[in-house]
């Protein structure tokens, strides 16, 4: 009961969700700058396909040590159950993050984390749809609309008159956060009878040996191991492990309305580590005024759950 209260406090889901947004914001200039290290070309899905597979599988592994170490039993999954979490890891994981992998990699770090915002918009919305008690409400459309319109003027040109968008780029980041949203929900139904570290683990291993295999079976494979690659990739590995486990614990305790909307926060993390370390400009009109719609839109769905 005392976890309950703690995991649905206010404050505490808006510190432990922005945590995650942290992770995931990070995420978007690291795999350009992993890309680079690695030396994967642009063109070179497979490849991207092993990289990712290498950060997922690392991070499973890395959770069921510490799950074991903490007295979890981690081997004693049930046929069903394993089945449940396969099917979890393949969309969750190898789907997601193939499609997120090729997204981000044929856009800039901060039109890709503002467009992955839409996370938030359909995470609202599917509730909506699927629970009785997660219902649309008139402040939650109103930011939801402000928030997506942030998502939509950062694929405009710096001076707001020239439209640009990429399927292959900003379309599959977008496809991906439906992906993302969608799954979430699933997720969610499997914490009423599978422990949180068991869902992530074994979700993010599953995931990352699929997208292991299908990289190295079409040619791919991840080289130029040095100190700092296989740091960034240490990085990646245990910011999925981190953020992946503590978000489903939210979405345990909390509507996932209340939960998804945080995801909003992303962008915000994303353009400024993008404008940090990969030197992309970020006081531009467009993403400046991106950005306050996007954080006004967190408010404003956010205040209908407090």
């Amino acid at each position: 009961m005392k976890n309950k209260q703690l995991y649905t406090n206010a404050k505490f889901v808006a510190i432990i969700a922005a945590i995650c947004c942290f992770f995931w914001g990070s995420s978007y200039p690291a795999i350009k700058i992993g890309l680079v290290l690695f030396d994967i070309s642009p063109d070179d899905i497979p490849s991207k396909f092993v990289f990712a597979g290498y950060r997922f599988a690392i991070a499973g592994i890395a959770l069921l040590l510490v799950a074991r170490a903490y007295g979890i039993k981690v081997f004693s999954l049930s046929l069903q159950s394993f089945r449940q979490l396969s099917i979890l890891g393949v969309i969750q994981t190898t789907i997601h993050y193939a499609i997120f992998y090729i997204g981000v990699s044929n856009t800039s770090g901060t039109k890709g984390s503002i467009m992955n915002a839409t996370t938030a918009f359909f995470g609202v919305v599917l509730a909506h749809y699927v629970y009785k008690n997660d219902k649309l409400s008139r402040g939650k459309v109103l930011g939801s609309m402000i928030g997506f319109l942030g998502v939509v003027i950062v694929n405009f040109s710096a001076d707001l008159l020239n439209f640009t968008f990429r399927f292959t780029g900003e379309g599959f980041v977008i496809v991906a956060a439906f992906i993302f949203s969608a799954v979430g929900l699933y997720a969610k139904k499997l914490t009423k009878t599978l422990d949180v570290v068991l869902i992530t683990s074994y979700s993010l291993l599953i995931g990352g040996i699929a997208l292991t295999v299908i990289g190295i079976a079409f040619g791919g494979k991840v080289n130029h191991f040095t100190w700092e690659s296989s740091s960034l990739l240490m990085f990646l590995a245990v910011s999925s492990s981190a953020s992946f486990y503590l978000w489903n614990w939210l979405l345990k305790y909390n509507k996932v309305g209340r939960v998804s909307v945080y995801n909003f926060l992303v962008p915000v993390f994303g353009v400024t580590l993008s404008s940090i370390f990969l030197g992309e400009a970020i006081l531009e009109i467009k993403n400046l005024l991106a950005l306050v719609l996007v954080s006004l839109g967190i408010w404003l769905v956010n205040k209908e759950d407090t």
